[in-house]
């Protein structure tokens, strides 16, 4: 059964980054922006095994599904690789997911951030392109498909191996075009050019593409002075051609009016708008930023409880405002509730499960020597 575009909404709503309370998924407000969403005839959820720390799954559970007809949404979620010590964990692990989201089938099931190395030669070692596409058969699974944060070259080798492939998420948006790690670009070219759907993750770089600088904002408002910053970023996914879902990690219910507004009676970029969406690129990118995108993979297994996201946004602040007093107070807070960056005991685990690549350990050593003193 091939994927009905018909109904696939441009906008997903994307459960990795929602509004927490004390410490724990807020679930009435959760339920309030799933309500916002769904009057707006968006259905699309997206969640995984490890968001939340494994609390994600249920928040869809109590804020989606027990309160919606199932076929009134469409909900997807994906298989860890580094869950898997053994093949009975895949099925170990699916059983759980459907206990948690309470659904007896899901509507797109991806293996999670497919990469060159460890996660895909695990996804292979247990043949579990064949176990998705025998899940299909049983009706557990309706699309089956991964999420992808490795080479073009791997990508291509993947789909020519694998037919039964219905759909790709990558991550793209306009700052990652010519990024040489990301490779954005061209693996949109690639899934274009094979006619393979896309759903895009990271469209605003977590966050990244909805804080401006004063001067990049005022190029924005001076063309569509009433379109918020973060509008431009999805507006420039959602016109590519092949783009099927833009998924959204919206944490707010101002982010979520914003971005329903920004998809009803949708405007694709305009050349114009292109040409100041190059130049506020070009200017992001004149000054090195920590390609740091909040996902928080690293966090849960840190043995010294770093907030690393947080003190890589410390970072990239300092970088691009070094006089504003600010960052520095609110690392002082951070390390109240979690550990130093000088607090690093180099174990690597956060660099094994980063989907940017990024060279955490020494990134770390960096910011200890500006922040720890």
């Amino acid at each position: 059964m091939s994927i009905d575009l018909s109904v696939m909404p441009k906008l997903g709503f994307g459960l990795m980054r929602l509004p927490e309370k004390d410490g724990q998924i807020d679930i009435d407000r959760v339920s309030e922006m799933v309500d916002k969403y769904m009057k707006m005839d968006k259905r699309y959820f997206d969640t995984a095994y490890v968001y939340h720390g494994g609390k994600s799954e249920v928040a869809a559970r109590e804020a989606l599904v027990k309160r919606y007809p199932r076929d009134s949404f469409m909900i997807a979620t994906k298989l860890p690789a580094w869950e898997i010590k053994q093949e009975s964990d895949i099925e170990r692990i699916f059983n759980e997911q459907l206990e948690r989201a309470g659904v007896d089938y899901y509507d797109f099931y991806l293996l999670h951030s497919i990469e060159d190395g460890n996660n895909y030669n695990t996804y292979v070692k247990y043949d579990c392109f064949k176990w998705g596409v025998k899940k299909k058969e049983e009706g557990r699974i309706k699309h089956f498909g991964f999420s992808y944060h490795g080479s073009p070259e791997l990508l291509k080798e993947i789909l020519d191996a694998h037919p039964e492939v219905e759909f790709v998420q990558i991550q793209l948006n306009y700052l990652d075009r010519t990024n040489p790690v990301v490779r954005s670009e061209e693996l949109y070219n690639i899934l274009h050019e094979r006619n393979i759907p896309i759903i895009v993750m990271e469209p605003i770089r977590g966050g990244m593409l909805a804080n401006m600088s004063p001067e990049n904002e005022a190029r924005f408002k001076a063309k569509r002075p009433d379109s918020s910053v973060a509008s431009w970023a999805l507006r420039y996914v959602a016109s590519l051609p092949g783009v099927m879902t833009v998924l959204s990690g919206m944490s707010t219910e101002e982010q979520m009016d914003d971005n329903i507004a920004t998809f009803t009676d949708f405007e694709p970029v305009t050349e114009e708008e292109m040409a100041v969406i190059d130049e506020v690129t070009e200017d992001i990118l004149s000054i090195p930023q920590i390609g740091c995108t909040a996902c928080k993979y690293c966090t849960p297994g840190c043995p010294m409880q770093i907030s690393i996201p947080d003190v890589f946004r410390t970072i990239n602040t300092l970088r691009r405002y070094p006089d504003d007093w600010r960052s520095k107070n609110f690392y002082q807070g951070l390390i109240q509730r979690s550990g130093k960056a000088s607090d690093c005991i180099a174990c690597g685990q956060c660099e094994g499960v980063c989907p940017q690549h990024l060279h955490i350990i020494d990134l770390l050593k960096e910011a200890s020597e500006i922040l720890d003193v």
